[in-house]
Parts: structure tokens; C-alpha cells; sequence
């Protein structure tokens, strides 16, 4: 296989994943959520949110489940890109 990084799949998976986000509205400031939000939403990091969007990490399998709970959508439609 050419990508033995899967740089395409995981920069996929970070903008899944970020249009996801910015498709949640916070109720108090009825603007889409932040990275900060989400992670403390899903129990993980800002950063590793970031690094997740911006596809510069492999993430666990449990962090993406951790996600897609935050989001309020199964892990299938997180991979639905």
C-alpha cells in the first residue's frame, strides 16, 4: 500500500469529525461547540481533538468512541466519510 501512514484516512477522519462538531450547538452561546467543549464533553483533551482534526495522531479506538458519544452519534457515522 502507497500510504502507510493513512494520511488521507485520518485527515478524513478530522474533518468528520469537525464537521461534526461544528453541527452541535452549545444552548448558552447558541454557537457550534469548540474543541475544548467537545473534549470535555467526550472526557479527552483540547489538544488531542485538535490533533485528531487536524489528522496528526492515530487515535484508540476507545477515545473515538469516547468522540462519537460526545456527538451524540454511533461510531458508524463517525466513519461515514
Amino acid at each position: 500500500m502507497n500510504n502507510d501512514n493513512f494520511t488521507l484516512e485520518k485527515n478524513a477522519l478530522g474533518t468528520r469529525i469537525q464537521e461534526l462538531r461544528q453541527k452541535v450547538i452549545n444552548p448558552i452561546n447558541k454557537k457550534p461547540i469548540s474543541q475544548e467543549e467537545l473534549g470535555l464533553i467526550a472526557n479527552v483533551t483540547k489538544k488531542t481533538i485538535g490533533e485528531i482534526e487536524r489528522g496528526e495522531t492515530n487515535p484508540k479506538f476507545e477515545t473515538l468512541l469516547m468522540i462519537s458519544k460526545g456527538l451524540n452519534i454511533t461510531i458508524k457515522e463517525l466513519f461515514n466519510f
